[in-house]
């Protein structure tokens, strides 16, 4: 990632911290999100872009692109007339974690990231594995790029539900600043904030591009489950048994506003789909569906990578949304010629291939409608 210097893009550049508090019982600030903010010597775009990172990220990985590639997304859109925000999430990078108030960490390790983000091929723990291509060097440790990467990597708040209590309640303190409609841009578990978001302050929100989103719905898929069956069953209970419980709110870990509006997550009637399998378990919400109310007018973008492990479930993200009255379009990359990628996309060989041909369309087309 140090070997290639990047043209970049002229911008003005700030920085700034947003949403930290101190508890009743501590003088020591916690919660806060890092922003960095980017500014096109000309702006030409009405609507700021709003990146959120994924699980063990940073805002660093919007800036850089692969060895092959030779600026990130974010002096993509920077040339294109973007006013950028982009975030750490708290307890994350810049964002400080304070062991004496925050929850415990967990970092990926160097195995985990080969088999699940830069080697997958030689793993194949999932159908489509063998087709990634499109990572820069060999994705195994003592690569340059890989070495380079996973020192880049940063240990996350374990706790799913203080992580989103947190970046929600920041984000929404940096949505009333910026205090106009932004285009949310999520990566994995970011989308779940993004939602979250969305829902705090729909009227600030355009529109949510998401690459890859956290799912599927209330469970885990293989991948990241820590069960096992207790019976060779092919029943819904042992199905359901063989996943590990996530998401309780469907694609969120905390409330999210629902019409009619729910108490408790048992209020959300479940139904196992047909398409379930080995490496996932399909649930939806029964029919009538409750709706994600402050959704259903901001419409939303899902972009699917041909050989990441979301190539097999993506669908039941896009099917809950769209049962929740959510307006969503979903590109299979491989359905638009664009083949090869795994979970990091937007870092890979060809990122700006996915942006120029899908992403960055997409988003003029909402803004001029």
């Amino acid at each position: 990632m140090q070997s290639t210097p990047s043209r970049g893009t002229l911008h003005y550049r700030d920085y700034f911290h947003v949403g930290q508090f101190c508890a009743s019982s501590s003088s020591i600030v916690q919660g806060q999100i890092y922003v960095e903010h980017l500014v096109p010597n000309t702006v030409t775009q009405k609507c700021p872009l709003f990146m959120i990172h994924g699980y063990g990220m940073t805002g660093v990985h919007w800036l850089t692109g692969s060895n092959n590639v030779s600026i990130g997304w974010a002096d993509w859109f920077l040339a294109k007339g973007f006013e950028i925000y982009i975030i750490d999430e708290p307890s994350r990078g810049r964002s400080a974690h304070q062991v004496t108030v925050d929850g415990p960490l967990h970092t990926i390790d160097t195995v985990t990231m080969q088999k699940r983000f830069t080697a997958p091929a030689q793993y194949n723990l999932w159908p489509n594995a063998k087709l990634h291509t499109q990572w820069p060097g060999s994705g195994v440790a003592g690569d340059d790029f890989f070495d380079q990467f996973y020192a880049s990597i940063m240990p996350s708040l374990s706790d799913p539900v203080e992580l989103s209590e947190k970046t929600r309640d920041a984000g929404v303190k940096l949505l009333d600043l910026i205090d106009r409609p932004v285009i949310l841009m999520t990566h994995s578990q970011g989308s779940q904030f993004g939602w979250l978001l969305a829902d705090a302050r729909p009227s600030l929100v355009k529109a949510i591009v998401n690459l890859d989103p956290g799912g599927p719905p209330f469970f885990e898929s293989a991948i990241f489950s820590s069960r096992t069956p207790k019976v060779a069953s092919s029943t819904a209970e042992e199905q359901i048994w063989r996943f590990t419980p996530a998401r309780p709110y469907g694609l969120t870990e905390i409330p999210i506003t629902y019409s009619p509006p729910i108490t408790s997550p048992s209020e959300l009637a479940q139904q196992v789909m047909d398409d379930s399998s080995p490496y996932f378990i399909h649930v939806q919400q029964a029919e009538p569906a409750h709706k994600l109310i402050n959704l259903v007018n901001i419409p939303e973008l899902v972009i699917t990578a041909e050989a990441s492990y979301h190539s097999m479930y993506d669908h039941c993200t896009v099917e809950f949304l769209r049962r929740a009255g959510v307006p969503v379009e979903h590109v299979k990359l491989e359905e638009v010629g664009i083949r090869g990628n795994g979970h990091m996309m937007f870092i890979e060989k060809n990122a700006l291939e996915i942006v120029e041909k899908e992403v960055g369309p997409w988003i003029e087309k909402v803004i001029r409608d």
